[in-house]
């Protein structure tokens, strides 16, 4: 935590994560502009901010796009803020959260963008187990209350399947890259009408050793509008907390995990 609060301690460094907060994924050079800061500064501000976990790096080409990471804050807000006045507290953000979403959604509509989410975790597991965890259908079952079935080739299908003994498939898609235990990238299906690989979005699970440790960082693209980045943004966080805890503990944790049924993923 201390990284955390030295990066947060500093109003330039929390000035470039407002500026994350409001558009996300943007590069040095669109920062730079922003802040009227030499790049070298701006730069110094960004090793520090991702040392500290509150800024990942997603690589595009020659680019480095820059996303907002919660997880720190998140932690924060769990050890020190969450037993002292959490019902008003979750009142007053819930209404804060809800009006920097439309914010940040109506620029993205102005300017044409296609949302994206980016979100890193770091597990004190292998690369190996890791994989496993995403990719096992009986250990997705226990942490995401969905068994992943695939062969995970690529090129093959998956299905995101209920454990309630219907069978039934509330998500599919195919497996574009498949590198084990580093990179798997999957098209993400939750309309049958959207079942090109172009019009589909698609979810990037990236694995990769962290000092002692793993990151483990999803990125979903081509999010069609504000609901599905809402219903993602809720998500994600929560099924690799459960993924994080089942790794780490041998244990799921109480809540339910997110499921991903198209009533919470549909956008239309």
């Amino acid at each position: 935590m201390d990284a955390v609060f030295k990066a947060l301690a500093d109003p330039t460094r929390r000035a470039l994560l407002d500026r994350l907060r409001v558009r996300d994924g943007q590069t040095l050079r669109e920062l730079c502009e922003e802040a009227a800061m030499a790049r070298q500064s701006v730069t110094q501000h960004l090793d520090l901010l991702v040392a500290a976990r509150l800024v990942t790096v997603v690589r595009r080409g020659r680019e480095r796009l820059h996303y907002l990471n919660p997880g720190p804050i998140h932690e924060i807000e769990q050890r020190w803020i969450a037993d002292f006045d959490r019902p008003r507290l979750a009142v007053l953000g819930a209404i804060k959260r809800q009006a920097e979403q439309e914010n940040a959604m109506n620029s993205a509509s102005e300017t044409g963008t296609v949302p994206t989410y980016v979100y890193a975790t770091y597990i004190r597991a292998t690369p190996e187990q890791v994989w496993k965890a995403l990719t096992d259908a009986e250990l997705t079952a226990r942490y995401w209350g969905h068994a992943n079935v695939s062969d995970w080739q690529a090129g093959s299908t998956w299905e995101h399947r209920r454990t309630d003994g219907s069978g039934k498939v509330d998500v599919t898609g195919r497996v574009l890259v498949a590198e084990p235990p580093t990179r798997l990238v999957l098209t993400f299906e939750d309309r049958p009408d959207l079942s090109g690989l172009e019009e589909a979005a698609t979810v990037t699970f990236l694995v990769e050793p962290y000092e002692d440790i793993v990151r483990l960082t999803v990125t979903h693209e081509k999010l069609r509008d504000r609901t599905a980045l809402q219903a993602i943004s809720h998500g994600w966080p929560a099924v690799l907390a459960n993924l994080k805890s089942l790794l780490e503990t041998g244990e799921t944790l109480p809540q339910a995990p997110w499921e991903m049924a198209p009533t919470e993923t549909r956008a239309d």
